[in-house]
């Protein structure tokens, strides 16, 4: 039996089901739906836009019930909101561009690591040996790496895409890391040095940090400030310091920026600039109040 592909003609016959009231019809409109997210999305939208007022309306019920809400102003939301926590914050920036990604996916994956991080814990256990734990797990285990081949595509930029690809960039894969983390109690915080984001650890009297792009390799706070030396960094000592939930999603908008615009996407390279804008526009605004 050949796979199905999405075709025009499947989306007529879909567009001809939509006002039918049967239950049993109204479920294969759904499965049919979900068997194809991208391109059903795009379809749904596009009828909710026309003139026939309950097409629109059942298209709109759809989406809600299928899940597949307005990822733009959901992260607009977000960012308006000032709540920011890290882990809904990426994932509703990864549906901005992929609306039907199924979030629960990745909350459950991220769970399923840190159950297997306690497994392995023997207490007592030091930061040091909770990291080369985490080590094993994440990179041996289950087989994240850095993607050095195609570090510009835009997927790398996206949790959903790197934990189903097992590839990211340093940002992506040391966010992934320290969600791991904090699922077992043990608090890392995201570093933003230029060029290479990090994870750090201030549970010891000397701070550490992962290098999760170099496989986990655990940094002194005396070779990053050599690092950060020899690159004439001016006031240095500052990006050995934790960076906010706004700063590292703010980061992860500049990489798509330039990612997408490598790919010549204009459309979506600016539209990561607005949301980068929108972030500075709401916290000059909570610095005013």
């Amino acid at each position: 039996m050949s796979k199905q592909t999405w075709s025009a003609e499947k989306a007529r016959a879909l567009l001809r089901l939509l006002d039918d009231d049967s239950p049993m019809v109204a479920s294969a409109v759904s499965e049919q739906l979900k068997a194809f997210p991208e391109e059903g999305d795009a379809f749904l939208r596009e009828v909710a836009k026309g003139a026939d007022s309950d097409l629109a309306s059942r298209a709109l019920a759809l989406m809600e019930e299928l899940g597949w809400s307005d990822g733009v102003e959901d992260f607009l939301g977000f960012i308006r909101s000032l709540k920011y926590e890290l882990e809904t914050g990426w994932l509703l920036l990864d549906r901005t561009v992929h609306p039907t990604c199924d979030v629960s996916v990745c909350h459950l994956f991220l769970d399923e690591m840190a159950e297997r991080c306690r497994q392995l814990m023997i207490p007592p256990i030091t930061p040091r040996e909770t990291c080369k734990l985490l080590n094993r797990v994440f990179f041996h285990e289950y087989g994240f790496r850095g993607a050095a081949k195609e570090s510009h595509h835009p997927d790398n930029s996206f949790l959903h895409k790197v934990i189903e690809q097992r590839r990211g960039l340093p940002i992506t894969l040391s966010v992934l890391y320290l969600l791991v983390a904090r699922r077992i109690g043990f608090d890392l915080e995201p570093i933003g040095l230029p060029g290479r984001f990090m994870v750090g650890c201030f549970a010891e009297d000397v701070p550490f940090y992962v290098d999760v792009w170099a496989g986990g390799h655990l940094r002194e706070i005396d070779e990053l400030q050599d690092f950060l030396d020899r690159i004439s960094v001016e006031d240095s000592a500052a990006f050995l310091l934790p960076v906010t939930v706004a700063e590292t999603l703010s980061r992860g908008c500049r990489n798509l920026i330039l990612q997408f615009r490598r790919e010549g996407d204009e459309k979506r390279s600016k539209l990561f600039h607005s949301f980068l804008r929108e972030f500075e526009k709401a916290l000059r605004s909570e610095a005013n109040a």
